[in-house]
């Protein structure tokens, strides 16, 4: 049976729910990792161990001067943080996150969306987010947020294909767009990781870029460019940003973990804790990379992505090609 609309919205408010709190704490996860790489004490006065520091941020930002800069367009100046994060909270209704479950004789799908491109749906939705950062920069009216956002649009289309055709891979040898048939291939053969090394490789470094981390954050480059698209914005507005950068980290990490790490396939377990786990693996790899290696300069970060990882992503697609061609064939 199809689920009710009361389940189709409690679902909908869990998932709210989680993605709010989980953002909530992977901002302040990655500030107590810092300091452990960099031999200090990340944040530990406010609450027990610190944990009540997410909340302090909150309270903070909720209580800050809220305001529209002269000479900015006010609707979408005040329309491009909401694109951030609906963009990213929707894309997480693609993910799988288990077998379908049976209560009271209705099927639960542990998906918000199982439908037959859902990865096309996915890529799409991630480029709307772009326009976000574009938006934010150019409606400011500063000239150091419109070139934070230059550098997100220019960035953010080259690594873009390169993300594109590392996944190209994954659906040759699954013949699927679906999330739910890739998980379900892996399970039926191997992880994908094991098939598509190469293609795991270009997809993880892209996806750092793609959400302008470190050492690709170059649109927020705070010694250049005060702090980029996002300059002129403070309160809550700013915390949108932000919350949308986290939660694209989350989602890529979840499409990683899906296409390349078998989803929420594991023993014993229940799978969606198995796809927490890994979610959390690649979340710490970003964090990692933050603490550990330094911003490119601009010209170093496009010759990156055009002259060395477009080249590895197209031969490893033609590669993929031949063989499945040759040994997959039916």
């Amino acid at each position: 049976m199809n689920e009710p609309l009361v389940i189709i919205t409690i679902e909908a408010l869990i998932t709210v729910l989680v993605v709010l709190n989980a953002f909530a704490f992977a901002t302040l996860w990655e500030r107590k990792l810092l300091g452990r790489f960099q031999a200090r004490y990340g944040p530990n006065r406010a609450g027990p161990v610190g944990y009540m520091q997410p909340l302090a941020d909150l309270l903070k930002l909720v209580f800050k001067e809220d305001f529209v800069p002269e000479g900015a367009n006010r609707v979408l100046f005040q329309i491009a943080p909401l694109i951030s994060v609906i963009t990213a909270v929707t894309a997480i209704a693609m993910i799988p996150f288990g077998d379908p479950i049976h209560v009271d004789g209705y099927t639960i799908q542990l998906v918000g969306a199982n439908v037959s491109v859902g990865l096309l749906v996915l890529f799409a939705l991630s480029g709307l987010a772009t326009y976000a950062l574009i938006l934010g920069g150019w409606a400011s009216g500063n000239k150091y947020s419109l070139l934070g956002a230059a550098r997100s649009a220019a960035q953010l289309v080259s690594y873009e294909v390169a993300m594109g055709l590392s996944v190209v891979g994954v659906l040759m040898i699954s013949r699927s767009m679906s999330l739910v048939d890739i998980v379900h291939g892996q399970e039926s053969s191997t992880w994908y990781i094991l098939l598509q090394p190469v293609g795991f490789i270009v997809f993880l470094v892209a996806a750092v870029a793609e959400t302008n981390r470190p050492p690709f954050d170059l649109p927020e480059a705070e010694s250049e460019l005060v702090a980029g698209y996002h300059t002129e914005y403070a309160g809550m507005k700013f915390a949108m940003f932000q919350m949308g950068e986290y939660v694209s980290m989350m989602v890529i990490s979840a499409l990683g973990a899906t296409l390349f790490l078998g989803g929420y396939l594991g023993p014993w377990l229940p799978g969606f804790v198995w796809l927490v786990i890994k979610i959390v693996v690649l979340l710490f790899l970003f964090i990692w990379m933050r603490a550990t290696l330094p911003r490119l300069r601009y010209d170093q970060l496009m010759r990156f992505g055009w002259k060395l990882l477009l080249p590895i992503a197209t031969a490893n697609l033609v590669i993929t090609a031949i063989v499945v061609a040759v040994f997959f064939q039916t």
